[in-house]
């Protein structure tokens, strides 16, 4: 195979795995390459649970954006979305919220890519580049492309994302600061990949994603009580942070607490 054919549009590598095609092929979809599906298969190994946590992060965010929807809140900034699939925060919100917009940012082009296509002819919806890492910088863009009126409650979505950062690039100071330039009345609906039951799974799992992102010796391993400051400044929606498949369900759940998904999810307002 050439350099240019091994390589998708606009010049994707598509040799190197990507954890938006990774997620994609957890979720059973087709826009992933064998380097993807290779990374993919080497966490499966390690921890088979993923896919479904994958899948149940979905779920959540339907349950979650429904939750806001019922609120009154019609405006939201998806933050590091993934590539689009079904049942996405636009089309959920616009399902239960008539006159919802949505804001997608990313700064993956293979994400912003597809989300332009699929959004180029949805006037509530647009994909911007940027990232929770510069906040200010993120919502002005999002200020820029104009469908945000930050004179009213917007609901920030960051679903799996903050795993992904390590410490040393300080999540938690630009989650206070991205809260500190949101309106009073919005939210932020986040969920996060927790090890407190999965102590054996950090190294190994950490280690591919360390590879994946060029960061060696970097850290975003977290237990539940480390995620909870993300929440500072926030007032917790009950049940509060807790396992996925516990936040608000659809249909009553076993009291024990859930098995084999070690991801919480949350929904907190700003004051």
């Amino acid at each position: 195979m050439s350099g240019e054919a091994s390589r998708g549009p606009r010049g994707f590598d598509t040799r190197v795995a990507n954890i938006a095609r990774m997620n994609d092929y957890f979720l059973g979809g087709k826009d992933n390459f064998a380097a993807d599906r290779k990374a993919a298969e080497e966490l499966l190994t390690i921890a088979p649970e993923i896919k479904d946590m994958v899948v149940e992060n979905r779920r959540f965010l339907g349950r979650a954006v429904r939750y806001l929807c019922e609120r009154g809140i019609r405006q939201f900034i998806d933050v590091s979305t993934g590539l689009p699939t079904r049942d996405n925060t636009h089309e959920v919100a616009r399902s239960r919220g008539p006159g919802s917009v949505t804001v997608y940012v990313d700064s993956d082009p293979v994400v912003l890519s597809h989300a332009r296509a699929i959004l180029v002819d949805n006037a509530s919806s647009s994909a911007v580049e940027g990232d929770i890492l510069h906040p200010r910088e993120l919502l002005e863009r999002c200020r820029e492309d104009g469908l945000i009126d930050f004179d009213r409650p917007v609901a920030v979505v960051i679903l799996g994302a903050l795993h992904f950062i390590p410490h040393s690039d300080e999540p938690f100071k630009k989650v206070a600061l991205l809260r500190d330039l949101l309106p009073g009345g919005s939210h932020l609906l986040l969920s996060h990949a927790v090890f407190d039951d999965r102590p054996d799974a950090v190294t190994p799992v950490e280690d591919v994603y360390r590879a994946l992102l060029n960061r060696p010796g970097e850290n975003a391993a977290r237990t539940l009580d480390e995620v909870r400051p993300f929440f500072d400044g926030f007032e917790l929606a009950e049940p509060g942070l807790v396992p996925l498949r516990g936040w608000r369900p659809d249909k009553p759940v076993n009291t024990a607490p859930p098995k084999g998904i070690w991801m919480a999810g949350g929904v907190g307002r700003k004051p």
